[in-house]
C-alpha cells in the first residue's frame, strides 16, 4: 500500500533535479512498489493530473478553503482516488457549497505538503504535459519492456494510465494487444520546424510536399454511420461540426480513420482568420460559416491498421476514399517544384508546406524529424507563465507576457522572453480574464498563471543571454494569436529555441 505522501516525495524529487535520467529513475522507483489497484491513479498523479479528469473545482473555491493539516501522512492513493471522484460526482444545487465541504474533507487528513500538492493538483499547476516522455520512459523502466512499446501503446490507447496498468501488470503481451480503436482517438504525429526548404528536402530524400494550412488539426472516425471527429488534444467535437460528420459518411468505404486539418473559407475561397475555425469547435449550431476538410493521411481503411506502413502506401489508401478531399501535395518534386508550390501556398494566403519522408511511419506524439514544416518567418509556439499589469493605455490589463518553452526532460517550463507587442484591445481584455481565472499566485505587477495556455509569437530570431534559466532570449517579439488547440505538450521546446541561435 502506497501513501500519497510518497507520491509527493517522489513529484518533489523530480521536480528537484534537471536530469531526466534522474526524474526516470525517481518515478519509476514508486511505480515499481504499487499494487495493481494503485497504478492508474498513481500513474495520473505522478504525471500532475486528477485521476478521471477534471473535478469542477475552481481557484476561487480552493482559495477559500483554510484547513487544519493533519500531523501524519495517512491519506493511501486509493483513498485520495475515491475522494476525488465523490468530488466530480457532486452536482445540483449547492454544489459549489457540498464541494467545498468535501475537499474540507480531504484536506484535513492531509500533511501540510500534501495540502499543497493537493491545492495545486485540483487548480491544474501540476499539469505538465512535457512530463509525458519522461513518463513513458520511467514505465518503461519499472515493467521492464522496450520504450518503445510502451510508446506505441501509449499512442493507441491516448491514456497514460491505463498505458502504465498494461505494462506493469501484463507486460509487454498486454501492451501489445493495444490497437488502433475507430472510435478512440490517436494520439497525432507532429512536425518540426526546418530552417529552409532546401534543407528539407535535402535532408528527407524523397518525400511529399503539401501546402501547410492555417486551419485547425483534426481526426476523423468512421465505423458504419457512427462518425467521431476529435481536435489535436483529442477533444471530442462531433456535435459541433454536423457538415464535417455529413461529409465522412458519404465516403466510399465502410471504416476509416483520416487525419488532417479543417478551415473556414471565405467567398473567394481564402482562409478565414484562425479564431473563426476554431470558433465553430465550441459552437452549439453550424450558423452559416461552413468548416472544409483537408486530409493529408489516412490510418486505417475498411479492417486494415495502416499506421505501421510508409506515408506512400498511406496517401494511396487516402486517395482512394477521399481523393477530393486531399490537401494540395505533389510527390516526389524536384527543388524548383517544391518551391513552386510553397509560392502558391503563400499566394492562396496559407502558412508555407510541409515536407514529409514518403518511406516515414506514423509516429505519433512526438515530434519527430520525418514531417518539416517549413514558414517564410520565425514562429513559436510558447506557454505563457505570467502576465505583467500594463501601463498608460493598458493600465487595468495584464499586458507583458512572460513566455516560456517546453523542457523536453520533463520539467517546467523554462522562460525565455516576454512581449507585449501585437496585442489588440480585444486580446488584452480576453487575456486579462483569462489569466485572473488562471492565476496561481501574484505580486504587486506580476499575476502568474497555470502553464497551460499557449500562445503564436512570431520573432527575428533569438540571441544568447544570461537572463533566462534557458541561455537564451527571444529578439523582437510579437503576439500573433492564442491557440486554444494546442495544451502544453504542443510547445515548442527549449531545444527548438535554441536551434534558431545564429549557427546552430
Amino acid at each position: 500500500m502506497v501513501l500519497l505522501a510518497d507520491v509527493v516525495a517522489t513529484s518533489a524529487e523530480v521536480t528537484a533535479t534537471r536530469s531526466r535520467k534522474a526524474k526516470t529513475a525517481a518515478i519509476a522507483g514508486l511505480l515499481g512498489r504499487l499494487d495493481p489497484g494503485e497504478v492508474r491513479p498513481a500513474t495520473a498523479l505522478l504525471a500532475g493530473e486528477l485521476p478521471g479528469g477534471r473535478a469542477g473545482v475552481g481557484w476561487s473555491t480552493l482559495a477559500a478553503l483554510d484547513v487544519e493539516p493533519a500531523p501524519e501522512p495517512v491519506l493511501t492513493i486509493t483513498e485520495v482516488d475515491s475522494a476525488i471522484d465523490a468530488v466530480r460526482l457532486i452536482k445540483g444545487s449547492g454544489s459549489g457549497q457540498r464541494r467545498a465541504a468535501a475537499l474540507t474533507g480531504l484536506l484535513g487528513k492531509a500533511t501540510p505538503d500534501e495540502q499543497r500538492f493537493l491545492v495545486r493538483l485540483f487548480g491544474g499547476e501540476l499539469r505538465q504535459g512535457a512530463l509525458e516522455g519522461v513518463m513513458v520512459e520511467a514505465i518503461a523502466a519499472a515493467a521492464e519492456v522496450p520504450t518503445e512499446a510502451v510508446r506505441r501503446a501509449f499512442m493507441l490507447s491516448g491514456r497514460l494510465p491505463a498505458t502504465a496498468e498494461a505494462a506493469l501488470c501484463g507486460g509487454e503481451p498486454a501492451l501489445a494487444e493495444f490497437r488502433l480503436e475507430i472510435g478512440r482517438p490517436v494520439r497525432p504525429m507532429l512536425a518540426s520546424p526546418a530552417e529552409t526548404l532546401d534543407g528539407a528536402l535535402d535532408e528527407l530524400g524523397d518525400v511529399s510536399v503539401e501546402y501547410k494550412l492555417d486551419g485547425a488539426r483534426i481526426q476523423v472516425h468512421r465505423n458504419g454511420d457512427d462518425v467521431h471527429i476529435y481536435t489535436r488534444t483529442l477533444r471530442e467535437i462531433t456535435r459541433n461540426v454536423p457538415e464535417l460528420v455529413d461529409l465522412a459518411r458519404g465516403l466510399s468505404c465502410r471504416a476509416v480513420v483520416l487525419d488532417g486539418e479543417t478551415l473556414a473559407l471565405d467567398d473567394s475561397g481564402r482562409p478565414r482568420p484562425f479564431q473563426e475555425t476554431m470558433g465553430r469547435f465550441g459552437a452549439q449550431n453550424s450558423r452559416d460559416l461552413l468548416l472544409h476538410p483537408y486530409f493529408f493521411d489516412c490510418l486505417h481503411l475498411d479492417g486494415d491498421d495502416l499506421l505501421d506502413l510508409p506515408l506512400r502506401q498511406r496517401l494511396d489508401a487516402l486517395e482512394k476514399v477521399a481523393p477530393q478531399h486531399r490537401i494540395p501535395a505533389i510527390l516526389s518534386p524536384s527543388a524548383d517544384r517544391a518551391s513552386a508550390l510553397f509560392d502558391e501556398a503563400l499566394d492562396a494566403g496559407h502558412e508555407g508546406v510541409m515536407v514529409k519522408a514518403l518511406d516515414s511511419g506514423y509516429a505519433a506524439g512526438r515530434r519527430g524529424r520525418s514531417w518539416r514544416k517549413v514558414k517564410p518567418e520565425h514562429t513559436l509556439d510558447l506557454i505563457v507563465l505570467a502576465a505583467e499589469w500594463g501601463h498608460g493605455r493598458r493600465r487595468g490589463y495584464l499586458s507583458n507576457l512572460h513566455l516560456g518553452a517546453r523542457d523536453p526532460d520533463g520539467g517546467p517550463p523554462i522562460m525565455v522572453g516576454k512581449t507585449f507587442k501585437g496585442l489588440t484591445d480585444e486580446l488584452l481584455a480576453w487575456q486579462t480574464a483569462q489569466f485572473q481565472r488562471r492565476e496561481t499566485h501574484r505580486d504587486d505587477w506580476t499575476v502568474h498563471v497555470v502553464p497551460e495556455l499557449i500562445v503564436e509569437i512570431e520573432l527575428d530570431g533569438v540571441q544568447a543571454s544570461p537572463r533566462y534559466a534557458g541561455g537564451v532570449a527571444l529578439r523582437f517579439a510579437r503576439v500573433l494569436r492564442y491557440r486554444p488547440d494546442k495544451d502544453a505538450a504542443s510547445a515548442d521546446s527549449i531545444e527548438a529555441v535554441r536551434a534558431m541561435l545564429p549557427g546552430g
